[in-house]
């Protein structure tokens, strides 16, 4: 199902220079979710999550300190911003028995989904935009923005689709939005937040390894952002076998680390030269270490007692990183949130089952499609 599987890769690698910036507007609406909000809306800018309000708490509120700026040209933001929610929540909720009766599904958990949003390219400044709706996991509803029709990817939207097609008015409504509108609040909330986004920090990277006979490891740390890569190459090919690639986790300071082992089992004294680690970072640059024996950090002792040359320090420090990334990633395992995490919905409604009503207007409008009509400025 491309709408989720769109969710898990939100931390992927962006293509690079020039820069493509995205706004995405994520809707969860859902039943039976045990310890999971009924209602969850979640705004990203460069997938960085800038918005986020819940049934539980009702209020939308900001992600980033940045945020805060919007209130400087519209004193009224986060208000406006809150009452649309509300009436979303109350769309959302209405709608979701509707869409469950049309697929003939019953009580039990389920979620309904919708996304939009646009990317745009700071260079060329072309624009794309895209909405999407999905149930319990699999498309419902897309539109194509180069075509601006609908595709009904199952037989049960067909007739939501025909509906929103032959209503010119909303797809004239659909195409200004995403041509216009939606690159309008991604290039504000870009220059709101550039210190952030633009933020590119490269890491140290160190070849570690517990003993002779162990893994290789090569430990990148304090990169910046975490859409990063990490990995082995024998010559100039990437290596995918011997190889175990770890997560990106946090570090205390706000910036990442992450490691990728290497089998060394196999591995002729006169190939060694013919190895490097490469960290990539998102936007193109990169950091080679190439293998070499004399670089590699233990702890292991030696027959004497002692350690080989120039690993004492290096691999204590070495161990005591491992150490709190692992440390880290069990923190950041345990604050996960359940299956249908916030991060990972994207919410959606079928226009047609509400016949015109005022719901099926609400629903179609992410947040700030709302404030533009009210005549916020740009």
């Amino acid at each position: 199902m491309q709408l989720l599987l769109a969710l898990f890769f939100l931390l992927g690698i962006p293509s690079g220079a020039p820069e493509i910036h995205s706004l995405k507007y994520f809707y969860t609406a859902s039943t039976q979710v045990p310890n999971f909000p009924e209602f969850v809306i979640v705004g990203l800018v460069d997938e960085y999550p800038i918005e986020h309000y819940n049934s539980n708490t009702q209020r939308l509120q900001p992600k980033q300190d940045w945020m805060n700026k919007v209130t400087e040209e519209d004193p009224t933001y986060w208000e406006t911003s809150t009452n649309g929610a509300l009436g979303a929540q109350e769309t959302f909720k209405g709608n979701i028995g509707t869409v469950k009766q049309r697929l003939n599904q019953t009580g039990g958990v389920h979620i309904f989904q919708y996304m939009v949003g646009c990317e745009w390219d700071d260079e060329t400044d072309d624009v794309n935009g895209f909405r999407q709706y999905g149930f319990d996991g699999e498309d419902f509803l897309i539109y194509d923005q180069k075509t601006e029709t609908w595709i009904a990817p199952v037989q049960q939207a067909v007739p939501s689709k025909h509906k929103l097609s032959n209503d010119k008015a909303l797809m004239d409504f659909h195409k200004r939005y995403l041509t216009q509108e939606c690159p309008d609040w991604l290039k504000k909330y870009v220059k709101f937040g550039r210190s952030s986004l633009m933020r590119k920090d490269l890491p140290s990277v160190s070849l570690l390894q517990k003993t002779p006979s162990s893994p290789l490891t090569c430990h990148a740390t304090g990169f910046y952002p975490d859409r990063a890569d990490l990995f082995w190459k024998k010559d100039e090919e990437e290596l995918h076998e011997d190889v175990v690639k770890g997560e990106i986790l946090p570090n205390h300071d706000g910036s990442f680390q992450m490691s990728v082992d290497l089998d060394l089992s196999g591995l002729k004294d006169e190939d060694w030269g013919r190895y490097s680690c490469v960290f990539h970072l998102a936007g193109g640059q990169e950091v080679s270490k190439r293998l070499d024996k004399r670089d590699i950090r233990t702890n292991w002792k030696t027959n004497d007692g002692g350690f080989p040359t120039g690993a004492a320090a290096g691999g204590v420090v070495a161990a005591l990183l491992l150490l709190t990334g692992c440390i880290m990633g069990l923190i950041v395992c345990l604050k996960k949130p359940p299956q249908a995490s916030e991060t990972s919905s994207s919410s959606g409604e079928d226009p047609a089952m509400k016949k015109g009503s005022s719901e099926e207007q609400s629903m179609l409008k992410p947040l700030h499609e709302g404030r533009v009509q009210r005549g916020s400025s740009h």
